[in-house]
């Protein structure tokens, strides 16, 4: 029988005899964590300070493999699409294929970075220890937390405001420390699961269990009274997909019913708190489906629509990466004073900048992730920390999911929790290359 708590066969993972557990795992933490409260890091400062930080990590990640003359390497075969899609960016920018050049070289570096911390996830992780593990967990479900409590509190306190003090030039519709409430929702997403992974590795009469689900529960709230529809959706298909692994890895039994009926408790207070506390303009919005202060809906699923009409005019090279913004407008259909940089749809947006190759990268990318993810899951659910993983895996799908209403993927700081995220939720404990110095 599966078990959710193992915790008496919890046998640390290190890199060689004799050597310390990674520290420089909580560094890179601590700058993931930093990243949404600098409005998402879409600033050029912001993205640019995070963009630094990594390399400078990775840096002291060679310089301590230098000075313990042993070198370890993690791999994973999601670096063929990852690289591949770096590489047709750097071809499309050298070759002038793309219309809007100096975009297509910020978003080749932005994604040079983000592999960047993949490669460092996959490093720290995938021989961390069972301790390791579990502060990781703990420490992202007290930051979603403490970040979803901040957002709540600034919601009702000073609604419109950044911090309650900061007032976007070009508007928008502000939750937490982001000025679209989508993309507030989107790291959510990704963080929320952390929390479930978390409870559900507990022991079911652990002290700390309640504490876990009751962090979860103010998130979901938070993700509720942001309004985002999107990221509602995306909660929704995290909370189906746990409750299918649930009823696969673990025959009926009283713990099964009990995990179960923790997870459905925590959905139902969510929704009671949300009606206890919404002053009536949330629900409303969700009555309406449209908001004046963002595309409605019908206006989005238009601008998809043309968005895979310019993919289609473009199938060969693509517009180059990150240049949607310069070749949208004569594509454009849809009637708004907005100006519309995004798809607001992730995988449409991708195909048109980088052509038919988007979706043989994207097909490849989907295969590989689930297969790494999700393969022999009864086995690795048997492991201490194993819903950890399938925390940040579940994360990965529910951005997956809501990547086809927003833009997530292109706010850095929700692109970096997804590479990491990814890194974590694919990590094996299996080096490519392991030799002395």
């Amino acid at each position: 029988m599966t078990s959710f708590s193992n915790a008496q066969n919890c046998i640390p993972a290190v890199l060689g005899s004799g050597r310390r557990p990674e520290t420089a795992a909580w560094p890179l933490l601590a700058t993931l964590m930093a990243a949404p409260l600098a409005f998402g890091a879409v600033q050029s400062w912001a993205w640019a300070a995070m963009s630094i930080v990594i390399v400078l990590l990775a840096l002291a990640w060679g310089v301590g493999r230098a000075r313990a003359a042993r070198l370890t390497l993690f791999g994973s075969p999601l670096f063929v699409p990852l690289v591949g899609a770096l590489g047709l960016a750097l071809v499309q920018l050298f070759a002038g294929l793309t219309m809007d050049a100096a975009a297509t070289r910020e978003s080749a570096i932005k994604l040079a970075v983000y592999a960047l911390l993949f490669f460092l996830g996959l490093q720290y992780f995938s021989a961390a220890s069972c301790r390791q593990w579990r502060r990781l967990g703990l420490v992202v479900t007290i930051y979603a937390f403490a970040l979803a409590l901040f957002a709540i509190l600034q919601f009702f306190a000073s609604p419109g405001l950044l911090y309650g003090v900061i007032k976007p030039r070009w508007g928008g519709y502000i939750f937490g420390p982001y000025v679209s409430h989508n993309h507030y929702a989107g790291l959510m997403e990704m963080l929320i699961p952390f929390g479930l992974g978390l409870a559900l590795t507990l022991r079911p009469r652990h002290p700390g269990r309640p504490l876990v689900l009751f962090a979860v529960l103010i998130s979901i709230v938070s993700v509720l009274l942001s309004g985002s529809r999107g990221g509602v959706i995306g909660l929704l298909a995290e909370f189906a997909l746990l409750t299918l692994v649930v009823f696969r890895v673990q025959p009926a039994s009283l713990e099964r019913n009990r995990a179960l009926m923790a997870g459905f408790a925590v959905a139902l207070l969510a929704g009671a708190s949300f009606f206890w506390l919404d002053p009536g303009g949330v629900w409303q919005r969700w009555e309406q489906l449209s908001d004046s202060r963002e595309l409605t809906a019908n206006m989005r699923a238009q601008v998809s629509a043309d968005t895979l009409r310019m993919a289609r005019g473009h199938w060969t090279y693509g517009i180059g990466l990150g240049a949607f913004a310069a070749a949208y407008p004569a594509y454009q259909t849809v009637i708004t004073d907005n100006v519309i940089d995004y798809a607001h749809n992730d995988y449409a947006q991708f195909f048109a900048e980088i052509g038919a190759a988007a979706a043989v990268l994207t097909l490849i990318s989907l295969v590989l992730f689930f297969r790494l993810a999700f393969r022999r899951l009864r086995k690795r659910l048997q492991e201490p920390t194993g819903w950890l993983p399938l925390g940040a895996a579940t994360g990965v799908c529910g951005i997956l999911v809501h990547s086809l209403l927003d833009f997530n993927l292109h706010i850095p700081a929700n692109a970096a929790w997804f590479a990491f995220c990814a890194a974590l939720a694919t990590a094996r404990p299996n080096p490519v290359l392991e030799t002395r110095l």
